[in-house]
């Protein structure tokens, strides 16, 4: 049996599918940073927040469910996903991060990339996104979610 070639990707409109449904499962502190120029292994994060393990999985599952459903891709990888506080689909041209609030403030992965292009949403579709004083700070918008 002959292997089946794929064509590639087209790894931004991925990354944008992928904030979308994190937004539609109510995540928070959705951003995506193209980091193709900073770093070999992929083109885009797409980091988010959810507010719980529970919601952890239910983002990663319908990330999972609606790119293979509607760009046909899997993910290559997935971490984190049984501890609940941080997990990860690696799709080979672009990462999603999912982290509960304490895992992303301690993490702080969008700062370790500050000098990555950040993807503006409304290419999403997303124009109400909810963002905690930190991440509303850098990317200089106003805070939707007070945090202490």
């Amino acid at each position: 049996m002959a292997n089946k070639i794929l064509p590639p990707i087209d790894s931004r409109a991925a990354a944008l599918l992928a904030a979308k449904v994190a937004d539609e499962e109510k995540a928070t502190d959705i951003m995506i940073q193209e980091v193709r120029e900073l770093m070999s292994a992929t083109d885009y994060f797409v980091i988010v927040t959810a507010a719980n393990y529970r919601q952890v999985d239910a983002i990663i599952d319908k990330i999972e469910e609606e790119l293979k459903k509607q760009m046909d891709i899997k993910p290559n990888h997935s971490e984190g996903i049984d501890a609940g506080t941080w997990a990860l689909l690696d799709y080979g041209s672009f990462v999603v991060h999912v982290f509960q609030p304490e895992a992303r403030d301690y993490y702080r992965l969008e700062s370790l990339w500050n000098d990555a292009p950040v993807i503006d949403l409304k290419e999403a579709g997303i124009t109400d996104a909810e963002y905690s004083d930190r991440i509303a700070k850098m990317l200089g918008v106003e805070p939707t979610i007070h945090t202490r």
